[in-house]
């Protein structure tokens, strides 16, 4: 019998939440990760994106990258690439763009709309879900690698 993962479940109440969800999961991210953001449009991947890179340290803006694909960050040790698949019209694609060359030990690959790359991308060490709960969100969080499940625990003991 296949072991199904546990969600980790949040509740988000406004904007700020899902910015302080990002900001919580890449505190606890110690080695190269892949996190899958799932959820209609603007159901806050850009937002809980934005979290994520500027609390590593980004000072700028964090904008979706519909129409380039991808937007690199460099965040001290680290390269945060921003991908948003949404206008992707072939996952061969990726491969004129060299996305295998993205994924490496020193990177953090934030991919919306990851179903539209789908047989070119790694599996993912998190999918994170965002579905509206009225004006509200709700973040459901799957581990898919020892390093997801090690985020997850950090996440739902309050570790830091």
């Amino acid at each position: 019998m296949q072991n199904i993962p546990v969600p980790y479940l949040r509740h988000l109440l406004d904007s700020d939440a899902t910015v302080a969800l990002g900001r919580d999961i890449a505190s606890h991210c110690t080695g190269a990760t892949t996190i899958y953001l799932h959820g209609d449009l603007g159901a806050g991947k850009t937002t809980f994106s934005r979290g994520f890179v500027q609390s590593l340290g980004h000072k700028g803006n964090v904008k979706s990258p519909t129409y380039t694909l991808v937007e690199p960050y460099n965040v001290g040790d680290w390269q945060v690439y921003h991908f948003d698949l949404y206008r992707l019209s072939d996952p061969e694609e990726l491969e004129f763009m060299g996305i295998r060359d993205y994924f490496n030990a020193n990177s953090l690959c934030l991919i919306e709309w990851p179903q539209r790359g789908f047989g070119l991308l790694p599996q993912a060490d998190l999918e994170l879900t965002l579905t509206y709960d009225n004006e509200q969100r709700q973040a459901s969080i799957i581990a898919n690698s020892d390093n997801g499940r090690t985020i997850l625990d950090h996440l739902s003991t309050g570790i830091e």
